[in-house]
This record gives structure tokens, sequence and C-alpha cells, in this order.
């Protein structure tokens, strides 16, 4: 068995160009979606669209930040079960999103949840790990905005409820988010395992690319007709009325126990911002 031996200041260092990245670059599937969805708008609607499309070339071209949201940075690392670390992981990666938003000059918004004193520096990370084969590490980063993420939910469903508990769960948060979000949105949707991973689940969805088809056929069907159903609600761009309130539903499965049905709902606004790479 060969040992690969990575360097934390590698790790810092990766996380460090992700998040400058993720936070001024609009991610092109999205983008993409919003043209598509855009051509088939009339009026406020339309120009909402517009208006989005403009304003991601102008954050591409001045290095600025296409929403003053730059968010809390959730990460997420595919680690190797062969590669040894010379050091704390958390402690680069929380190093490289300390750098990140401090040279991007990114909104630091992360403070403690009772007392509301800002940390100073958008650090603690949401971390997220899995040990997987190799010797590589996969590092995604994702400065995720809270007027969407305060639209999500978990719901711990009856079995009975079945999937059409599922969809109508979905739909409803969609409904009760209605302009809140910044929509259009995409829903990542975990549907399975327990009440905390289920969560995570749905936040992992949203790394699928845009406009990509499920790989399992049963999901695939069910996210075009709760997508269908959410932007027949007739909310439209920022809640300004039209026919694209959604642009994705990203549905992920998970086993669960005999005696629930765990759903989540995460909640993203058109500034879907991510970036990866490999060590």
């Amino acid at each position: 068995m060969s040992i690969r031996e990575v360097r934390t200041a590698e790790i810092s260092s990766a996380v460090y160009e992700l998040f400058r990245k993720a936070g001024v670059t609009p991610c092109a599937d999205v983008l993409a979606a919003v043209e598509r969805a855009g051509a088939e708008e009339t009026g406020a609607a339309h120009e909402v669209m517009r208006q989005i499309i403009e304003n991601a070339g102008i954050s591409a071209e001045t290095g600025l930040p296409s929403c003053q949201d730059t968010g809390m940075a959730i990460v997420f690392l595919e680690i190797g079960r062969d590669v040894h670390l010379d050091g704390n992981l958390e402690d680069a990666v929380n190093d490289g999103v300390r750098r990140a938003y401090r040279d991007g000059y990114f909104r630091k918004s992360v403070l403690s949840a009772l007392d509301r004193v800002n940390t100073g520096d958008n650090t603690p990370a949401i971390i997220h790990e899995r040990i997987v084969d190799g010797d590589r590490i996969h590092i995604w980063a994702m400065p995720k905005g809270f007027g969407s993420e305060n639209m999500s939910a978990v719901g711990m469903l009856k079995p009975s409820d079945g999937v059409e508990g599922v969809c109508d769960f979905i739909v409803e948060c969609a409904r009760k988010a209605g302009p809140n979000p910044c929509p259009p949105v995409v829903l990542g949707v975990g549907i399975g395992g327990s009440f905390e991973y289920v969560a995570y689940l749905a936040k992992r969805a949203l790394l699928r690319e845009v406009g990509s088809e499920n790989p399992d056929p049963r999901l695939s069907e069910l996210e075009k007709q709760v997508k269908a159903r959410i932007n027949a609600l007739g909310y439209g761009p920022m809640g300004l009325g039209g026919k694209n309130y959604c642009l994705a539903v990203h549905m992920v499965e998970f086993p669960t126990h005999l005696a629930s049905l765990p759903v989540a709902v995460s909640v993203s606004c058109h500034a879907l911002r991510h970036a990866d790479c490999i060590l």
C-alpha cells in the first residue's frame, strides 16, 4: 500500500483559491438555465432574467461578488484513504476561508448564534468530510447565502405519506418561500436517511449541474413533476409573476428507517455558487 503525503498548506491554498473563484464567478450551468428560462418570459419577469445575466457579467469582469451576501462557507471534502495529512484539516480549511474572505473583500457574515458577535473573518466554515478510495482529495467550496437558506426545511414525514407526501412537502416549501429566496431558485432535495443526514443530502444535491438528468429514472420524473407544480404557482422571477420560479429540482434518495420518511429541501437562489478541485 502506497501512502501519499498531502501538506495541509496545500489544502489551505486550494480552499482559498476556490472561494475567491466561487465568490465572483457565476456557475455557467446556472446562467445557461437562467437564459433558457428568460427566453420564455415577458415583461418584468424577462427583465429580471436579463438583469441577472448582466449582473453576472459585471461580476466576472470586475472581480466583485454578484451578490452582497457572500454567504457562509460550506466545504465538502472527499479524502482518499491512502492520503496522509501533515496537520489539522479543519484548521487548514478555515485558514483558506479566512484569507479568501479578507483578500476578496467579501462580506463577513458569520457570528455567534446567541450573542450575535461577529467572528470577524467568516469562520468557522461548515465542513463535511467523507473517506473514499484512492490517494486524492476532492474539495468543493460553496459560499451559501442565507436569504435562500432561511427558506430551507426538514420534514419527518410518516411512511404512509409516501411519494405524494414528499412531493407535496417540496411544493409547500416553495409556496411558503415565495419571493424571499430571490428566485429563480434551485432546490436540492434529500429523501431518506435520518434527521441530520437528509439535510446534508439536500445541500450536497445543489452541487449537481443544473440541467443535468438525474441518473435514477424514477427521481428524474419526480423532479420534472415537482418543478412543473412549483412553477405553476405563478410566482415567477423575484416573485413578480411569470413562468419560471424554479430552475431545477435535484433529488437524492437514501435508505431510511421503516418508521419514518425524512425529506429536506435546501433552497438556493439564482446565485448558486460553487467551485471544486482535486489535489
